[in-house]
């Protein structure tokens, strides 16, 4: 798809490139002219870089989006884009230890520290839904038929585990999340909800509320006040700061954007501890990779809004697969009879053929994810390693 940073003044480089040639003073060197047009082009080159980057991810269609698939393609930009911005800085180290761009980096490194524990809460997240998967995989073998029929005792084993995947989820709820209010239930006459609150007093855990079995991050980290304290202060530099330093301190806005972008898409599909996504972005007109990102936000913010989607652990495309058919599964199995009819039976095959894609899906896609999540977490903290060592060397010149 054709980038909108070439259609005329709508080029945030060019307006900015105008800016810095006409306060040029004319007794400069033709070497110094040479340097800072080199540096205007890798800024150019940067900005266009991420521009065709969201273009390319506002072009998915509503099935992809936010989609496992879609998710591990955000975090391939995100890693194209640091990458970028790194050897960027690296270029112009001089620049970036000198005001006013090394208050840009300083604050670009503080959001980086707070999106480490984004990416440990996004991988607990992975494990919550490994732990779904496994008693999706119990439904599945339980009521897999092959040439012989249903019988009473297939449907026992699947149900139980359906009661075990409501209890998880109820559980998720209830352990302080924001949804905690909400009486959710898979089935229409909740006698799955019945079950796992009796599962629940019997296994000593009255309450509902599950065990953290993680110790990536507190009980009482909150993501969504973590999304906050990232966007705060997240604003276009002023154009003359922008002159001053020849375009850098648009490149670290830039990447500040998608960093919050790729944080808040992470909080919105996976579940994670007190989700909320109600950061908001202000992008100017003139930085042309904020209409694919500003498009994309807003969709993200529509689906979180459906009526299905409001209460659900997460906007991630599977996880509402899971949702949808275990609570057709429960349905089914609640109106059953035995020796079950033949529509009653095609009904069932097709949910299982739904089901045995969701757990393809899931086999698939969840190790990979969590690979590439740790693969960010590591870029991200190098970075940031390396952002400190240079203003520290520039704070305490030897």
């Amino acid at each position: 798809m054709p980038s909108t940073h070439n259609q005329g003044s709508s080029s945030p480089m060019t307006s900015i490139g105008r800016s810095i040639w006409s306060r040029r003073e004319p007794f400069q060197s033709e070497e110094a002219n040479q340097e800072l047009s080199e540096l205007e082009l890798e800024v150019q080159s940067f900005q266009k870089l991420v521009t065709d980057l969201f273009h390319d991810l506002s072009a998915a269609g509503a099935d992809e989006l936010l989609s496992i698939a879609w998710i591990r393609k955000l975090l391939d930009v995100f890693v194209s884009c640091q990458d970028e911005f790194r050897v960027l800085l690296l270029k112009n180290k001089v620049q970036v230890s000198k005001p006013p761009l090394d208050h840009w980096a300083d604050e670009y490194l503080d959001r980086s520290l707070k999106a480490l524990d984004i990416c440990n809460a996004a991988r607990d997240g992975i494990d919550k839904i490994r732990a779904w998967h496994k008693h999706l995989e119990i439904v599945l073998c339980a009521l897999e038929s092959r040439q012989r029929a249903f019988c009473e005792g297939q449907f026992r084993r699947a149900r139980k585990a359906l009661v075990d995947l409501a209890l998880e989820m109820l559980g998720e709820r209830d352990s302080g999340s924001v949804f905690s209010h909400r009486n959710w239930s898979f089935g229409r006459n909740n006698n799955t909800r019945k079950d796992a609150r009796r599962r629940q007093h019997s296994s000593g855990n009255p309450t509902g509320h599950s065990r953290s079995h993680s110790w990536s991050i507190s009980h009482s980290w909150s993501a969504a006040k973590q999304l906050q304290s990232i966007a705060s202060n997240l604003v276009a530099p002023r154009g003359n700061e922008v002159i001053a330093t020849n375009g850098l301190a648009g490149s670290v806005f830039t990447m500040s954007c998608v960093l919050t972008f790729v944080l808040l898409s992470l909080v919105a599909a996976i579940p994670c501890q007190d989700r909320g996504i109600s950061t908001h972005f202000s992008i100017p007109p003139q930085y042309s990779w904020g209409i694919p990102l500003s498009s994309l936000h807003e969709r993200i913010i529509e689906e979180s809004k459906k009526r299905e989607r409001q209460n659900s652990h997460g906007l991630l495309r599977e996880i509402y697969h899971v949702e949808r058919c275990a609570r057709h599964m429960t349905d089914l199995m609640d109106l059953v009879q035995f020796p079950l009819k033949e529509e009653q039976k095609v009904e069932v095959e097709q949910e299982l053929q739904e089901l045995a894609s969701i757990c393809e899906s899931f086999k698939n896609g969840l190790d990979p994810l969590e690979r590439q999540i740790r693969e960010v977490f590591r870029r991200i903290m190098n970075c940031r390693t390396e952002g400190l060592e240079l203003l520290s060397r520039a704070n305490n010149p030897e």
